[in-house]
């Protein structure tokens, strides 16, 4: 985890933020201390059988790595096991996409860090908030006109330790 990882755990803890969104699918939130992360793609962290849908950690895919062909097998069906992570022309987790919905809408605060809003669905979650303050954190210029009451054009983790 990186600072602005720590910052959202520590502000979590705090009561000052109800729910982190996001598109990554490493863990970090989770391994900063954040309980409330909705992963939009998923994780590399969870892994399941594509056969028989017995669920695999990280740690079983690590050691699994020296197999001949690299993929590796479910010890109970000999399936083929993925990471459970959206790839390309796959549809989002429904129950995750609605929770995440949720919270945005009922957020008195959102902030947007860390992205470019290229990436759909997830940029359109923004279409859901109904707050009264809206702050983008992004080095760089978004895709997206959004109106926000706040724009920080430097990179999240910095800004966030100021905090």
């Amino acid at each position: 985890p990186n600072t602005a990882h720590n910052v959202l755990a520590k502000m979590e803890s705090l009561g000052k933020l109800s729910a982190v969104v996001t598109q990554n699918i490493d863990g970090l939130h989770q391994a900063a201390g954040s309980k409330n992360v909705f992963e939009l793609h998923g994780s590399v962290l969870r892994n399941y059988c594509m056969k028989c849908g017995a669920p695999y950690n990280i740690d079983f895919i690590e050691q699994s790595k020296s197999e001949a062909d690299g993929v590796p097998h479910c010890t109970k069906c000999g399936g083929v096991i993925k990471p459970d992570v959206v790839l390309y022309e796959e549809g989002l987790d429904q129950q995750t996409l609605d929770d995440a919905v949720q919270a945005i809408a009922q957020a008195d605060m959102l902030i947007i860090g860390g992205t470019s809003l290229n990436v759909w669905p997830a940029a359109g979650l923004i279409n859901y908030y109904r707050g009264r303050k809206l702050v983008l954190i992004n080095k760089s210029a978004v895709s997206r006109d959004l109106s926000a009451d706040l724009v920080i054009t430097d990179p999240i983790g910095e800004t966030l330790a100021q905090l």
